[in-house]
């Protein structure tokens, strides 16, 4: 903690650095693991225009800058299961040009309806597992990278499922480094071990922007320093010490020692140097003297 206040007092304001050092501790000792080097690129600094720079703090989790596409949906959940997957859950049109032609308005309906059925039985396989797994008090999360559609969504949010779309592919690995589990690219082997779990998940909205907060992880591999600010300058200001900060941590965890700097080993060095001269005669005496004179010059 003392090497982080050192590092981040030197770019920021007092109250500010002493306030980000926590964060910066506890992302290195999140990432961390044993026996292998620390690697800085599994903590992400998120910013957000929102107000003061006071706000910012550390998520033992992961914030997705995007959210839920239902107005059903919940945006506060607690105890949830979490399932990543890379699975459409939208109508596709074919890839060759192609039309169907009917006689009467049932056969239209028909058709349509066998047209969803593929997806539409997807999203059910996906409900069914939600019921198999989820015991009282729990819920179910679905963060999918391909798109869900409106009809597939509407489903999803009957059953209390919170599912974001399109999410980034980062996102898609952070979440399994925060959370665990295994990314699933079809829902027909699915299992409980494909899951992985968080405490809290949380939405919020600024202006157009939503954000997805997934909180209270058990065992993290990657986490999130959300930046606050409300100028794009301060936010770039504490990015900039938190990166500092971040690396100052993890080279005295990597060194396990710390050399004090701003002139501190010179003057140890000068009153070793005035000591050392009581044990020396004749002429070296001055020749010592001078020396420790010449190092707190520094």
């Amino acid at each position: 903690e003392s090497v982080a206040r050192t590092s981040l007092r030197t770019k920021l304001q007092v109250e500010l650095a002493d306030m980000l050092v926590d964060a910066v501790v506890q992302a290195v000792v999140t990432v961390r693991k044993p026996d292998e080097p620390i690697d800085l690129h599994m903590v992400e600094i998120l910013a957000m225009r929102h107000k003061s720079a006071f706000d910012s703090r550390f998520v033992n989790g992961l914030i997705l800058d995007h959210g839920s596409r239902h107005p059903d949906m919940p945006t506060n959940l607690t105890n949830c299961h979490i399932l990543t997957c890379n699975v459409s859950l939208e109508y596709e049109k074919s890839e060759v040009a192609s039309g169907f032609y009917y006689s009467s308005a049932e056969e239209r309906e028909k058709m349509i309806e066998s047209e969803r059925k593929f997806t539409d039985d997807k999203c059910k396989q996906l409900i069914e597992f939600k019921r198999s797994v989820c015991k009282e008090g729990e819920s179910f999360v679905v963060i999918n990278q391909k798109g869900i559609d409106p009809l597939s969504l509407d489903m999803l949010a009957k059953e209390g499922i919170y599912a974001a779309r399109r999410a980034k592919r980062r996102n898609m690995e952070r979440l399994t480094l925060a959370c665990g589990g295994v990314p699933v690219n079809s829902f027909d082997d699915i299992d409980a071990s494909c899951l992985g779990h968080a405490g809290k998940l949380s939405e919020m909205s600024l202006g157009d922007d939503k954000f997805c907060f997934i909180e209270d992880v058990k065992n993290p591999l990657s986490c999130t320093i959300m930046v606050k600010g409300a100028n794009q300058h301060i936010i770039e200001q504490i990015k900039d010490a938190l990166r500092d900060g971040l690396r100052a941590v993890k080279n005295t965890v990597d060194d396990a020692a710390v050399i004090a700097g701003g002139g501190a080993f010179e003057v140890a060095a000068a009153a070793s140097c005035v000591k050392f001269k009581d044990t020396v005669t004749g002429k070296a005496k001055l020749g010592v003297q001078a020396y420790a004179d010449a190092l707190l010059v520094i």
